[in-house]
C-alpha cells in the first residue's frame, strides 16, 4: 500500500511577513457523502453476508470436480459517485488483509473509486466488525459514528473477479488468443513467485523467466487470455493488479491515421482542463502546430508566435510539435493505454526561435532567446511560466565548460537582471548523434561535452538515462539495446572534460531512448522512443522522440506539475526540489563510479548529474520522510565607512527539529539531504569568464552544525566567511558528506546527503546559509554591492523504519520561529 501523503512543509524565511504551511494539516482528507446510518450499514452488511456466501460457493463447485481454490476472498470495493475511498483503512496487514490495486473510472460522466482487497479465510468478520460498530456505537470525543470515514466513503462491495484487477483500458485484455500479460503479485516474496509460476505452468501458460521486484511487489510476463486470467483469480491469492504488456511507441505510430485518431479523441474525452490555471510552459523551438487534436485545448493562436514575425508561428520541420507532445502528457502512451481521468493544470506557449530556412547567426543565439521569452513575459505577465528549450549549438562551443555568450544570455535572463522577474529554464545537454561513436558506449558519453548553452548556472540542463529495452524482434532480427535499463542514453552528452571550476552538468537525467545494435553497428528505432505528437496530423496523429530533447520536454513537464501543487513556490525553490527529489540508479552506479571516495563521486556526478528526479519525493512528505523548504533573501556585501567592500550577511536556520523520535530511535539509519538553490547574475564581461569567482554576481554556501554547538557552528560558518575564496575545507561538526565540500559548491545549486545513525543526526538542527566572494563586492563601481540574493533551502529528513513518524512532531513545532539573521563578524 502506498503511504498516506502529506504536502511539503515551507518554513518561515528570513523577512517573510507571512508563514506558509500546507494547507494538509494531517487530519481527515477525505469528503464522505451523507447517509442514513443505519440503512446504509445494514446495506453493507448484506452486500459482504452476500459476496461471502457467493464466495464459498463457487469454491464449493470448484471441489467437487477437483479444481484448485484459493485461501481466502478477493473483494471489490466501490466510493459513491465523486467521493473518494478511505483505502488506508480498508487494509489490516498483520491479519493478511491486503490492499491490492486503486483504480478511478469514469461512469456516465461521474467519478468512481474503487479498490480490490484480499481477504484470508478466518478473517471475514474485520469488516463485519466495523460495520456493526458503526451502527452500534459512537467516537467518545466526536460522538460520531465509530468508522464513519470508512463505512460512509463505501458504495458498494462485492465479489472481485478478473476485471477488479486489470489496470488499462479493458478491451486490452485478450479475449481468445493467448497474449503477453504482466502479472502483478501482492507481494515481494521469492515463494509468492513460485506458487504463481507452478499455477501457470500446471494451467498451460507460457511465462517469461525474468522478474521485476518492487516494494511490495513481484511482476512476471504470462501469455494468457480471459479465461486464463479468470482461473488465476480463482486459484492463486497472490495477485494484485494484470495488465497487458507494455507495447512500444512503434506499435502506435505503425496504426492508420484514422485509428491513430480514435485514439486521440477517447484520450480527449477523459481529459479535464483546469481553466483558471495561470501555469503555463514556453517551448522555444521550431513552433508548434496546435491544430492538432491533442495541443488545440492548450495552445491558443495567439500563443503562437516567432522570433521573427514573417517565419511565422507554424512548424515547419515537426521537432517543435514533438515537444510539445511531452511537455503536455509527458507519458503519451501509458495514457493513452489508461482509462483513467487525465486532469491537467498547465497550457503551452510556442515561440519559434529557428528559421524556416537557413540558420540564425550564432552569436544572435542569445538576443533571440532572451528577446523571445520578455515578448511572452509582457503579454502575458501574470502566468507561472517554465521555458524549455532543447536547441543546442555544438558547433560553437569551447567543450570545457566556460560560459559563452547564449549560455550568460539564459543566467541574465532567469536571475531576473532586466526585469526583476526570476525565471525557471529548461535547457538539453544536447545528444550524441554520430553512429560510430555509440560503438564506444559509454566512453562516447564521456568524450562528449554538453553542448552551448547547457553550461548556463542557473537553468537546470537535462540529459538522458533509459530504461527502455523491449524491441520487436521480427522487426529487428538480431539485434539488441545498447544501454541495459537504468544506465545512461547513449545520446546524453556530460561535463565529465570540463574544467572543474565550472557546474555540475547535466543537473538530471530523464528518459532519453535508446539505440540498437548488431553486427552492422548502432541505430536509433522507434521501439526505443518515447511517443509524441506528429505535426502534420492530417498525415498520422503520432511520431516519436529521443535523446535529451524527450528528456527536456519531461523535466518542465514535472515543473508545471509542481508549479501548479505548490503556487506560492519560487523558480529557484522548483528547481531545488527537482534536483533534491534526484537519485542516482543503480546501474549507474555500477557504470561510473569506481569506489566511495570524493574523487571517485566527482566523476559521477559530471557524468550522472544528480540522477533521476521523482516528481513523487518532489510534491509530497509521508510520515518518515519530511521535506522542508525555506524561501528567504540575504544582502551579502555591504560598504564600510572607510569604503571596503565587505561581506555582510548570513542566516542560520534552526529547524523544528524531531530531537526527541531521533533520540528514541538511536542507532536505526537516518538520510539527511540538503539543497541549495539561488540564481546568480552573469559577469558583465568575458574577462571575467575565465573565472568562477568572477562570472558569479554572488555565491552562497551551506553547512549543518552536526555535533557542534551553535556557539561553535557560528565561529565555523565566520571562519569560512573569512576564507573567502572557498579556501575553508572539510567536513565540520562530524558530519560525513557524501559528496563533500569540494564537489557539491559548484555553479548555482548545491546539494549533497549524510547518511548515519538516529542518534547521530539528534542535534544536527542548525543550518547556515553564508555569501563567498562574486563580482558584486569585487566590482563595486557597478552598483550592485548592496543588492539581495534570493535562496531557496530544502531539507530532508528521512528513515527506511516505516513505523517512525518524524512528519508529525516537525509540524507540530512549525509555529516557533525558526530563523534567526546573524551577521558575519
Amino acid at each position: 500500500m502506498a503511504d498516506e501523503k502529506y504536502g511539503n512543509l515551507f518554513l518561515p524565511g528570513f523577512g517573510e511577513t507571512q508563514k506558509y504551511i500546507s494547507r494538509n494539516k494531517g487530519g481527515n482528507r477525505h469528503k464522505i457523502p451523507v447517509v442514513n446510518r443505519l440503512e446504509h450499514g445494514q446495506k453493507l452488511l448484506k452486500q459482504f453476508r452476500k459476496a461471502w456466501e457467493e464466495a464459498k460457493s463457487i469454491n464449493a463447485r470448484r471441489r467437487a470436480v477437483s479444481l484448485a481454490v484459493k485461501d481466502g476472498i478477493y473483494l471489490e470495493f466501490e466510493s459513491a459517485p465523486d467521493f473518494e475511498l478511505v483505502t488506508k483503512s480498508l487494509e489490516r496487514p498483520s491479519s493478511g488483509i491486503r490492499l491490492l490495486n486503486i483504480r478511478t473510472e469514469d461512469i456516465n460522466g461521474e467519478k468512481i473509486h474503487k479498490a480490490t482487497v484480499f481477504v484470508p479465510r478466518g478473517k471475514e468478520s474485520f469488516y463485519l466488525k466495523k460495520i456493526q460498530d458503526y451502527i452500534e456505537k459512537n467516537n467518545k470525543r466526536s460522538q460520531k459514528p465509530k468508522n464513519e470515514n470508512l463505512i460512509a466513503s463505501m458504495n458498494e462491495v462485492k465479489l472481485a473477479f478478473v476485471d477488479a484487477f486489470w489496470q488499462g483500458r479493458k478491451e486490452w485484455m485478450p479475449e481468445n488468443e493467448r497474449q503477453w500479460c504482466e502479472i502483478w503479485l501482492n507481494n515481494d516474496s521469492g515463494a509468492a513467485e513460485i506458487e504463481t509460476r507452478k499455477i501457470c505452468q500446471e494451467m498451460g501458460i507460457s511465462l517469461q523467466n525474468e522478474t521485476l521486484i518492487f516494494p511490495e511487489r513481484r511482476v512476471i510476463l504470462a501469455k494468457a487470455n480471459k479465461r486464463d486470467l479468470m482461473e488465476l483469480v480463482l486459484r492463486s491469492d497472490n495477485l494484485a493488479e494484470l495488465r497487458r504488456a507494455s507495447e512500444t511507441a512503434a506499435f502506435f505510430v505503425d496504426l492508420e491515421n484514422k485509428e491513430q485518431s480514435n485514439w486521440t479523441s477517447e484520450l480527449l474525452e477523459r481529459i479535464k482542463i483546469n481553466k483558471m490555471t495561470n501555469v503555463c510552459i514556453c517551448i522555444l523551438d521550431t513552433g508548434i502546430n496546435n491544430g492538432h487534436a491533442l495541443i488545440s485545448p492548450f495552445l491558443s493562436d495567439k500563443d503562437c508566435q516567432a522570433y521573427n514575425p514573417s517565419w511565422g508561428g507554424n512548424d515547419h520541420n515537426g521537432h517543435g510539435t514533438r515537444m510539445s507532445g511531452v511537455a503536455l502528457y509527458n507519458n503519451l502512451q501509458k495514457l493513452l493505454e489508461s482509462r483513467n481521468i487525465l486532469e491537467m493544470n498547465h497550457i503551452l506557449e510556442s515561440v519559434k526561435i529557428l528559421p524556416p530556412r537557413g540558420q540564425n547567426e550564432p552569436q544572435l543565439y542569445g538576443a533571440i532567446t532572451s528577446q523571445s521569452v520578455s515578448r511572452m513575459i509582457v503579454d502575458n505577465p501574470e502566468r507561472k511560466r517554465i521555458i524549455c528549450m532543447a536547441i543546442t549549438a555544438p558547433k560553437y562551443e569551447t567543450g570545457d565548460g566556460r560560459p559563452s555568450s547564449w549560455s550568460a544570455a539564459i543566467d541574465a535572463l532567469t536571475s531576473g537582471y532586466i526585469d526583476q522577474q526570476k525565471k525557471l529554464f529548461f535547457v538539453s545537454a544536447g545528444n550524441i548523434n554520430d553512429v560510430n561513436m555509440w560503438k564506444n558506449y559509454p566512453l562516447s558519453n564521456i568524450n562528449c561535452t554538453v553542448h552551448n548553452p547547457g553550461q548556463a548556472w542557473n537553468a537546470v540542463t537535462v540529459g538522458a538515462y533509459t530504461n527502455m529495452d523491449m524491441i520487436d524482434k521480427k522487426k529487428y532480427g538480431n539485434a539488441v539495446p545498447l544501454a541495459s535499463c537504468g544506465e545512461l542514453s547513449p545520446f546524453s552528452t556530460t561535463s565529465f572534460l570540463w574544467d572543474d571550476k565550472w557546474p555540475i552538468k547535466p543537473d538530471i537525467l530523464l528518459e532519453g531512448g535508446n539505440v540498437i545494435k548488431d553486427a552492422q553497428g548502432c541505430a536509433a528505432c522507434d521501439d526505443l522512443s518515447l511517443l509524441t505528437t506528429y505535426y502534420k496530423p492530417t498525415l498520422k496523429q503520432f511520431d516519436t522522440i529521443y535523446a535529451t530533447s524527450a528528456a527536456t520536454a519531461q523535466a518542465a513537464w514535472m515543473a508545471a506539475q509542481i508549479q501548479a501543487a505548490y503556487p506560492e513556490a519560487w523558480p529557484e525553490t522548483i528547481r531545488g526540489l527537482l534536483i533534491h527529489s534526484a537519485e542516482w540508479t543503480p546501474q549507474m552506479k555500477s557504470q561510473f563510479l569506481n569506489g566511495k571516495s570524493k574523487k571517485d563521486y566527482k566523476s559521477l556526478l559530471r557524468i550522472c548529474g544528480y540522477g533521476v528526479p521523482s516528481l513523487e519525493k518532489a510534491l509530497w512528505c509521508v510520515k518518515n520522510s519530511v521535506n522542508m523548504i525555506i524561501q528567504s533573501e540575504l544582502q551579502p556585501y555591504e560598504r564600510t565607512k572607510d569604503n571596503r567592500y565587505v561581506t555582510k550577511d548570513m542566516h542560520i536556520h534552526e529547524l523544528p527539529w524531531p530531537k526527541e523520535v531521533l533520540e528514541d530511535m538511536f542507532d536505526m539509519p537516518v538520510r539527511m539531504k540538503v539543497t541549495l538553490s539561488y540564481f546568480i547574475e552573469p559577469g558583465p564581461g568575458e574577462i571575467g569568464w575565465k573565472d568562477r569567482y568572477r562570472y558569479a554576481s554572488c555565491a552562497l554556501r551551506f553547512d549543518v552544525n552536526g555535533a557542534d554547538t551553535k556557539e561553535a557552528f557560528l565561529q565555523r560558518i565566520n571562519a569560512a566567511v573569512e576564507a573567502e575564496e572557498d579556501l575553508f575545507k572539510g567536513d565540520g561538526g562530524g558530519i560525513k558528506w557524501v559528496l563533500g565540500y569540494n564537489n557539491r559548491h559548484h555553479g548555482s545549486i548545491h546539494s549533497d546527503i549524510w547518511e548515519g545513525t538516529a542518534i547521530q543526526l539528534a542535534t544536527s538542527n542548525i543550518v547556515g546559509v553564508y555569501p563567498a566572494i562574486g563580482w558584486w563586492r569585487e566590482r563595486p563601481w557597478l552598483n550592485r554591492w548592496d543588492h539581495k540574493i534570493r535562496y531557496s533551502l530544502i531539507i530532508s529528513l528521512q528513515t527506511p523504519a516505516q513505523n517512525i513518524d518524524l512528519y508529525t512532531p516537525i509540524l507540530t513545532k512549525i509555529s516557533t520561529k525558526v530563523q534567526i539573521p546573524v551577521a558575519a563578524k
